[in-house]
């Protein structure tokens, strides 16, 4: 029987209106200009060069290991490089609000996503969050902004757990914390590689969410990596939760 449901966050939950390209360049303005207002010196457009090489680094290395750069690891380790002054912890929050500041503007609640949430709830099943992200405040802001502060429980997200999906240990920490064996809970997520993949590393049942998924790295996986269930709409969740679970709902 299905007790509980971790939900993925970006593109499942939340939705990004937006080119991401453009937003993250607009960020970074914004960041190398709270930078220089703070007394870092450095030629901004060196450092913007500089910061976006870090992050695609990051990324690509992530991707392959599965360990988390978290952003702020990203950001001190190009200014080391740019400039002698180092930064306290009140200054990197600071920078870190400002750089995603521009991003956290776009991302909106997914259709359906409230009466979902209470419908699955109201049904008694638990529900969690596994979300891969650099920054666990932005990660806060975002759920704030969405209306979900207190839903999930466990709330994990890799910048504060080390690692990324689909290092199966994540899921395996919300196994932990419900009392619950892999066969009674089900991954909701976006990604094949990441939110699919990991349910079933760690024995998850799992639902890929199609609404956002015309990705570069969906489409390299969609025909050999095959999820339980799918859907483009949230409002389906949760029959089509009870429909892999003949037992139906817990009371």
């Amino acid at each position: 029987m299905i007790r509980g449901v971790i939900f993925d966050l970006g593109s499942t939950l939340i939705h990004f209106d937006g080119d991401w390209d453009l937003v993250f360049e607009e960020g970074l303005h914004a960041l190398s200009r709270q930078l220089a207002s703070a007394g870092v010196a450095f030629d901004a457009v060196t450092f913007r060069d500089a910061f976006r090489a870090e992050m695609e680094t990051a990324q690509r290395v992530r991707l392959q290991d599965h360990v988390e750069r978290t952003t702020e690891s990203v950001l001190r380790r190009t200014l080391a490089g740019l400039s002698p002054r180092l930064m306290d912890d009140a200054q990197m929050e600071r920078a870190l609000r400002t750089l995603f500041a521009v991003s956290e503007a776009r991302w909106q609640p997914m259709p359906g996503l409230h009466p979902t949430l209470e419908a699955l709830r109201a049904e008694g099943y638990r529900l969690g969050l596994v979300s891969n992200a650099g920054d666990e405040s932005n990660v806060r802001r975002l759920l704030a902004a969405a209306g979900l502060e207190g839903v999930f429980d466990p709330q994990l997200v890799s910048a504060a757990e080390g690692v990324r999906k689909p290092d199966a240990s994540l899921f395996q920490r919300v196994l932990a914390a419900w009392d619950l064996p892999p066969e009674a809970v089900v991954m909701v997520g976006d990604t094949l590689s990441e939110d699919i993949l990991g349910a079933k590393r760690a024995g998850l049942r799992s639902i890929w969410f199609t609404a956002d998924v015309d990705t570069l790295a969906n489409r390299a996986l969609a025909d050999s990596l095959q999820p339980d269930a799918s859907t483009d709409s949230l409002l389906a969740l949760p029959g089509l939760i009870r429909s892999l679970d003949g037992a139906g709902p817990p009371r």
